[in-house]
């Protein structure tokens, strides 16, 4: 029982995290009072959160006319948002619907430049999705890599700790990763260049790019 409470305790809480981050993203500058009113929770608990999600280097503030605030997520707010997103999905049968609808769009992507062999960057229920979505749209997973993984294959693709490591050619990378996607996005970009790494929309790693200055 008391599993089962901790584990509930622990949904509400990604889920009033994820609602004040999308709120933050959406409008930086609607006030507390309406962001509790649009979750549905106190006002005090929205104070509460955003102060942990500010410590947390999520959100950031700064001052705004009238003595009010405005607030804004910053890289590692987007990566969280995204996170969480897909921890969400993941848990509702949604999530291989919006997985293979988006992996059938990168993989689209992917061919349009040119991109036949692939490799996928993270061990994970989205690799899952892009494994079984590759035959369909015609192209091959030459291997996966996950610094992290326990396991020398991955539903028929070879598992390899780094880029280094695999085997035979491949033309792009397709980050599959969803608890680091970030980190990930990261290492495929040094090891391949910008140009040569993809990933799925609902990793939120576009939103991240551009807020660093970037694209992918």
């Amino acid at each position: 029982m008391d599993r089962l409470l901790n584990t509930a305790h622990e949904h509400d809480n990604e889920r009033i995290v994820l609602g004040l981050l999308s709120s933050v993203e959406a409008d930086g500058a609607r006030t507390q009072r309406r962001i509790a009113a649009e979750l549905g929770i106190a006002l005090g608990l929205v104070n509460a959160y955003l102060k942990r999600c500010v410590k947390k280097g999520l959100v950031k503030v700064s001052e705004a006319p009238a003595r009010r605030y405005a607030y804004y997520l910053t890289p590692q707010g987007f990566a969280e948002k995204s996170r969480l997103t897909v921890q969400y999905l993941s848990d509702s049968f949604s999530f291989f619907r919006l997985a293979k609808s988006d992996c059938a769009r990168v993989f689209s992507e992917a061919q349009a430049r040119g991109f036949s062999r692939l490799v996928l960057a993270g061990r994970s229920d989205l690799a899952e999705v892009a494994i079984l979505c590759a035959v369909e749209a015609g192209v091959t997973i030459v291997a996966i890599v996950d610094p992290q993984s326990d396991v020398a294959r991955f539903f028929g693709a070879e598992v390899c700790a780094s880029y280094d490591q695999v085997k035979e050619a491949f033309d792009a990378v397709i980050v599959t990763d969803v608890a680091g996607a970030a980190a990930s996005y990261d290492a495929a970009t040094s090891a391949r260049g910008l140009d040569r790494v993809l990933a799925p929309a609902l990793l939120g790693l576009r939103e991240r790019s551009a807020t660093a200055g970037g694209a992918p």
